[in-house]
């Protein structure tokens, strides 16, 4: 019995190669195919998908994550998130907060009082 479920895994996870993605949703392919004009960072002078600038160092991973469920849910529109993603983007950029070696999900300040006031050490 557990032999034929795992040939069964064997033929899915073969057919997987094909043509097609594995099981990419449809508001995902929309999201990937979508393109915006953006005129910011690394992205000035590219039209760019907004997969891309979903994925981008400029949108902090909890943004990401609310907006790709407020989207996947039918919550947002497609123009309501090409708004609030080339908004994001061009905000981060002009702010000089993004930088692309940095981890996102960190508080903005944290770096700044981490410099500031190194912790001590010791643990007495």
């Amino acid at each position: 019995v557990t032999v034929k479920s795992s040939n069964q895994d064997a033929a899915t996870a073969a057919g997987e190669e094909g043509d097609d993605p594995p099981k990419e949703e449809p508001w995902e392919t929309t999201l990937k195919t979508t393109v915006v004009d953006m005129d910011v960072g690394e992205f000035r002078g590219h039209k760019v998908s907004l997969w891309d600038l979903l994925h981008s160092h400029y949108i902090p991973e909890e943004n990401r994550k609310e907006l790709l469920e407020l989207y996947e849910a039918g919550e947002l529109t497609l123009e309501q998130v090409k708004t609030v993603v080339s908004t994001i983007v061009t905000r981060a950029a002009a702010a000089g907060r993004a930088e692309p070696a940095a981890p996102v999900s960190e508080p903005r300040a944290e770096p700044v009082a981490t410099e500031a006031e190194p912790t001590p050490l010791h643990g007495d």
